[in-house]
C-alpha cells in the first residue's frame, strides 16, 4: 500500500462521502438503476443499512485524507443452494483523480482478510459490463469467469411472456396438423394396397373361369349321329 492511501471500516460520518462515490460510479458507468438508486436520501438509507447488518461490508478508501474509493460486500452463508460461505463484492470504485495509486488492491487486501476471518471460501465478484479497466484488474487478481449475468425490465420481461403465449399455444395445433397428414398418408397407402390386391385376385379369379370353360368344351374331334 503506498504512503497515504488507507482502507477502514465505513461509518456513519463516511455516509454522505460514500453517496457521492456512488453517484459518480453510476454516472460514469452509464448502467443507471442496475448500478443504484439515484437519489441522495435513498441511497444514505441502503448504505447506513448495509454497514449494520452482520454480513454486511462496507469499506473505505481514502488517499491522503479524502474519501476516494469504496468497497460494497456482503458475506453469503451456507444455505439451499450452497454449503460454503463467500464473499460478494457487489461493488468496487475507486475516483477517477486517485486512480493508479494502489487503491484497489488496498482495498481487496481489506476485502479479502474480511473473507478469511468468516471462513469463506470464495469471493464473488460482478463489475459491471463496459468496465473493461475492472475486468483487466480483477482477470490481474486471479479472477476466473464463474456465470454470465443478464438483466430484462420488469415491464419488458411482462410483455415479451405475453407475447411468447400464442407461440406455445400453436405448438400442439402445429403438431395435430403433422399427425393428420400422417394418417391421411397411411389411409392411401392402404387403399393403395387394397387396389392392388382387387386387381390381383380379379385376375386369378378370370383365369379360373377360363380354365373351367376350356374343360367343359367338347373335343373337336368328336362326330354326331343323328
Amino acid at each position: 500500500m503506498r504512503p497515504g492511501v488507507h482502507v477502514r471500516r465505513a461509518a456513519s460520518s463516511d455516509l454522505e462521502d460514500l453517496v457521492d462515490l456512488c453517484l459518480q460510479a453510476r454516472a460514469e458507468s452509464g448502467a443507471g438503476r442496475q448500478l443504484c438508486a439515484a437519489d441522495r436520501g435513498t441511497l444514505h438509507r441502503q448504505l447506513a443499512a448495509l454497514a449494520s447488518v452482520p454480513d454486511g461490508v462496507v469499506l473505505v478508501a481514502t488517499c491522503d485524507g479524502e474519501p476516494a474509493g469504496m468497497v460494497l460486500c456482503r458475506l453469503l452463508r451456507p444455505g439451499m443452494l450452497s454449503d460454503a460461505v463467500v464473499l460478494s463484492l457487489d461493488a468496487v470504485y475507486v475516483a477517477p483523480l486517485h486512480r493508479r495509486r494502489g487503491l484497489g488492491h488496498a482495498m481487496l487486501q481489506a476485502a479479502v482478510e474480511v473473507a478469511d476471518a468468516a471462513g469463506a471460501q470464495d469471493v464473488y465478484a460482478a463489475p459491471l459490463p463496459g468496465s473493461r479497466g475492472m475486468q483487466r484488474f480483477l482477470a490481474r487478481l486471479g479472477f476466473a469467469p464463474a456465470a454470465a449475468h443478464r438483466v430484462v425490465s420488469t415491464g419488458a420481461l411482462q410483455r415479451r411472456l405475453a407475447l411468447d403465449v400464442p407461440t406455445v399455444a400453436r405448438r400442439p395445433a402445429a403438431r395435430g396438423l403433422e399427425d393428420l397428414i400422417e394418417r391421411r398418408r397411411r389411409a392411401r397407402a392402404r387403399v393403395g394396397a387394397d387396389e392392388d390386391l382387387a386387381r390381383q385376385t380379379g385376375a386369378s379369379m378370370s383365369m379360373q373361369v377360363t380354365r373351367a370353360v376350356h374343360r367343359r368344351r367338347p373335343s373337336p374331334s368328336s362326330t354326331t349321329t343323328s
